[in-house]
């Protein structure tokens, strides 16, 4: 009996010594700590709040809680002894943040944010300490603003299109911006630039060529990427807006100022902002902001218009003060001439050519014989003094051959003779060999177009006797200066072929003689080229578009 005691020991021994080899098991003061994992999202200037928690629930209403950046010591909230401690807190959380203390019993703890700022975006840890047992988590805070909506305005022609801008301001991240034409698709290539202010919300200028006429509307689209809310304002843009070579440079230019003004005062597309207090904010911003720019906008326009006003008038003094030596437009020439009223004298026509019932035209009797004289007729008045210009239309076909101009009284026009200046006459005309200016020797007219209405312009006190294409308005020829002592006569001339010469009817002005040279009249205001050149009979025709402002010099119109 005395060894069951031992015994009884001895047997349980390995039961012992197994239960001391076993695992102690969960100790009542380790945890987990968890926080979200998705980013948690804030609007700029709203609050927001950082949750965690622990597992498996306890109470941590004793725990040291603390929310932090990338460093321990960089702390957001201080939770320590039950009471919140503002000694380590970074300046810039100072007074927006405090706990969330409704769960804490069941083991949940958030720091509220409030007022967020862009400095506020990127990760945070929450650290959990109870005893000498800690844990901590890692959570992220996406911090999105939307700012102002887009503003899109014409800045002029570019390359082979037009250039369209589009700004916007106070969007936090970074946007993303998209151009759409009116079926909805993107534009790919287009410049883009941001820059961030001192509070560190983003502004976009994105810039747009757009090269095809048949565009039309163009929209520009601000999207935050954190939010996915848009702002997006569209431009139509007018087929004058595109580039051409067109000498109605000065239009142009002054109807996109208008357009650019009047596009200025268009509403723009928004969309209901999340929060209507934050709506209200941002509308007060973009007001005030609007005005800015469009007083600045307003300054930009009257500087181009001043700089427009400034080039049109010095040309406009280098034509007063010297026109004689430009050869200008037609149209610019006829604001110094009168309008000549020329008939025929069928008493001076050779009687090979037949002269029309009213003495405005002239023909051959037979198209298909040719004479071997120099048939010519001469206009009924004869030209003493003043500046004067007539307009003749020339029809002719194959073959034919013709001049016309002015000769003095007293030339020899009988039988075959030749016509240059030492005989008396001043003319151009259509030969076998192509169009010529009769001078000693001849000179060969290098013309840019058929002149189908010629444009005869003679100065009798100045010697200057000028041939301008009125089809376009272009410069044909111009004679040296000569010394007219007596009366000079419209000269019309037809050598062969199916042609005939037609003086056309005056447009405007008054009867009588020609309009002498005086200072009044150099201060007349000039018609800019472009406007139309009308003449007396037949359509009127647009310059042609290669022409500038002021014309190249008689050398180089005429070979």
């Amino acid at each position: 009996m005395e060894d069951l005691p031992s015994c009884s020991v001895l047997c349980h021994l390995p039961s012992l010594l197994l239960l001391i080899q076993l695992p102690t098991g969960w100790s009542a003061e380790e945890f987990f700590v968890t926080g979200p994992s998705d980013p948690i999202v804030a609007v700029l200037g709203g609050d927001t709040v950082l949750p965690c928690r622990v597992s498996p629930a306890m109470s941590a209403e004793d725990m040291e809680l603390r929310w932090f950046r990338s460093k321990f010591s960089e702390a957001v909230l201080i939770y320590q002894n039950r009471v919140e401690q503002n000694e380590e807190q970074m300046d810039d959380y100072a007074g927006r943040t405090s706990l969330v203390r409704d769960l804490l019993a069941q083991g949940e703890a958030a720091v509220r944010i409030q007022d967020v700022q862009v400095s506020d975006n990127g990760l945070y840890t929450c650290f959990f300490r109870k005893g000498d047992f800690y844990e901590e988590a890692s959570l992220e805070l996406k911090v999105a603003g939307v700012g102002s909506a887009p503003q899109v305005r014409i800045t002029g022609p570019e390359e082979d299109g037009v250039r369209v801008v589009c700004t916007a301001l106070g969007w936090f991240p970074k946007p993303q911006v998209q151009w759409r034409d009116l079926s909805g698709g993107k534009f790919l290539e287009f410049s883009e630039a941001h820059a961030q202010d001192a509070e560190g919300l983003f502004s976009v200028e994105a810039a747009l060529v757009v090269r095809d006429r048949s565009a039309g509307n163009v929209t520009c689209s601000i999207l935050n990427p954190v939010l996915g809310q848009e702002k997006a304002m569209a431009m139509f843009i007018p087929e004058p807006f595109f580039p051409r070579a067109s000498p109605w440079k000065l239009a142009f230019s002054v109807s996109l100022a208008v357009l650019m003004f009047l596009l200025l005062g268009a509403g723009w597309y928004t969309k209901r902002e999340h929060s209507m207090k934050l709506w209200e904010m941002q509308e007060k911003e973009t007001m005030r902001r609007a005005r800015e720019e469009d007083l600045q906008t307003k300054a930009e326009v009257q500087k181009d218009t001043d700089e427009l006003q400034a080039e049109l008038d010095k040309r406009k003094s280098a034509y007063l003060a010297a026109w004689r030596k430009a050869q200008l437009y037609a149209d610019w020439r006829k604001e110094k001439f009168q309008a000549w009223p020329v008939t025929l004298d069928p008493g001076s026509a050779h009687s090979d050519l037949v002269v029309s019932h009213e003495k405005m035209s002239v023909a051959w009797k037979d198209s298909s014989v040719n004479s071997s004289d120099t048939c010519s007729v001469l206009g009924f008045e004869g030209i003493t003094s003043g500046r004067c210009y007539w307009e003749v239309e020339i029809r002719d076909g194959d073959g034919s051959e013709w001049a016309l101009g002015v000769c003095r009284e007293d030339v020899k026009r009988k039988d075959w003779y030749t016509e240059s200046p030492d005989k008396g006459f001043w003319v151009v005309g259509l030969f076998e060999n192509g169009y010529y200016a009769l001078t000693v020797p001849q000179t060969l007219l290098s013309l840019r177009h058929v002149p189908c209405r010629v444009g005869v312009f003679l100065d009798h006190k100045e010697g200057d006797i000028s041939f301008y294409n009125m089809t376009d308005g272009s410069h044909i020829f111009s004679f040296p200066r000569a010394s007219f002592s007596g009366t000079l006569f419209p000269y019309f001339m037809i050598k062969s072929g199916d042609v005939s010469l037609t003086i056309c009817s005056k447009v405007g002005g008054s009867e009588g003689l020609p309009v002498p040279l005086t200072s009044s009249s150099l201060e007349k205001p000039v018609n800019l080229p472009g406007e139309g050149f009308s003449s007396g009979c037949g359509a009127d025709a647009p310059p042609g578009a290669e022409s500038p402002l002021l014309p190249c010099t008689p050398e180089a119109v005429s070979s």
